[in-house]
């Protein structure tokens, strides 16, 4: 009964902050105006990741044991919503995201002990033990799992959704495991849902939109990160760390893909454009409701092979080829998508 009150409150706090905090964000210039790579019609207010914040942390501390690894957990999201905010209304660069986001995987490693220990067996002879190496790939965890659900908040429900389906899959895996942070998953899932209302203007059409801004999307990438490292420790063993690759594939992979085009075309791989795959869906012709289904359709594909994979004990070094393999086919699939869709359309 207890989740169940904690689910409610997650929710309908989110849904009153995000009532209340509007008028505030448009008083404050936290909006985000239209521009020639954001098409949305009059000024949106950036409210939704802090509504999600509050939401999150009110139910949690009902529900959650305020453990020293829960406490540092409030530290860091805090300080990642703070960045967030800051940069919605002031545009903050990039070195200084990524110093924050840096400091964040220190005080995660050193304070916390959550890290990225092993890269368990995608070699398929013996255990890669990470040792001195884990800091660093922590803070590329980090860095990565920030940026990929920043960079992928690009039309109205795709980041919400996509960490929703991170989030169920996690609650699963987290919670056949024993592991208690299944619950802040559920936490998540249900002040995201109060969100996307908002933001999808459901069930409603008079409903004033909302966008999370970089404050959302940066808390909820590295929420799902620091679950990530929780599950895949030998601690909690809830799934192989090369399974939580299929848990965030569609962000991750459609990140990596946007940074390498910008590379070669001699730009910073965090430079802003329109090349993500959103947008690509949308100049072949799609609309955005039909881009955000097919993209979660993608995403729900990619965490459920994942996850029965992982649960069928496939060898990691298979679940890294497979993976690999899918990656190969998405950016083939995006080359040719117009041809794709055509083909589609005719049959």
């Amino acid at each position: 009964m207890s989740n169940i009150i904690s689910l409610m409150v997650a929710f309908f706090t989110c849904f009153f902050i995000i009532c209340l905090c509007e008028p505030v964000a448009v008083k404050m210039g936290l909006v985000d105006t239209p521009n020639n790579r954001k098409k949305h019609e009059g000024q949106v207010p950036l409210v939704g990741g802090v509504a999600i914040y509050i939401g999150v942390l009110i139910s949690s501390l009902m529900l959650l044991d305020y453990t020293h690894t829960f406490q540092v957990y409030i530290l860091t999201s805090s300080i990642v919503l703070m960045v967030g905010v800051l940069d919605d209304r002031f545009s903050l660069s990039v070195k200084l995201r990524v110093v924050v986001q840096i400091l964040l995987a220190l005080i995660m490693f050193y304070w916390a002990d959550v890290s990225l220990k092993s890269l368990g067996s995608i070699l398929g002879f013996f255990e890669v033990k990470l040792n001195s190496f884990s800091v660093f790939l922590t803070i590329i965890a980090v860095i990565g799992g920030i940026n990929a659900f920043n960079m992928v908040d690009g039309i109205d429900g795709l980041a919400g959704v996509l960490s929703m389906i991170s989030f169920i899959a996690l609650a699963i895996l987290l919670g056949t495991a024993g592991s208690t942070w299944y619950l802040l998953c559920l936490l998540f899932i249900s002040a995201i849902t109060a969100f996307l209302l908002f933001n999808l203007r459901w069930p409603s059409k008079q409903m004033n939109k909302v966008f999370m801004g970089d404050a959302g999307s940066m808390l909820i990438g590295f929420t799902v990160v620091w679950l990530l490292l929780i599950g895949a420790d030998e601690k909690v063993a809830a799934f192989k760390p090369v399974t939580a690759l299929y848990l965030i594939a569609i962000p991750l992979m459609d990140m990596a893909a946007i940074m390498y085009r910008r590379v070669r075309k001699g730009k910073s791989p965090f430079e802003p454009d329109r090349d993500h795959l959103h947008h690509i869906f949308e100049r072949a012709g799609c609309t955005r409701k039909h881009s955000l289904v097919i993209i979660s359709l993608m995403s729900i594909t990619c965490a459920l092979l994942g996850s029965v994979l992982d649960y069928l004990g496939v060898p990691e070094w298979i679940l890294l080829t497979i993976f690999i393999l899918i990656f190969i086919l998405y950016c083939y699939a995006l080359s040719r998508i117009w041809r794709i869709l055509s083909w589609v359309r005719k049959h």
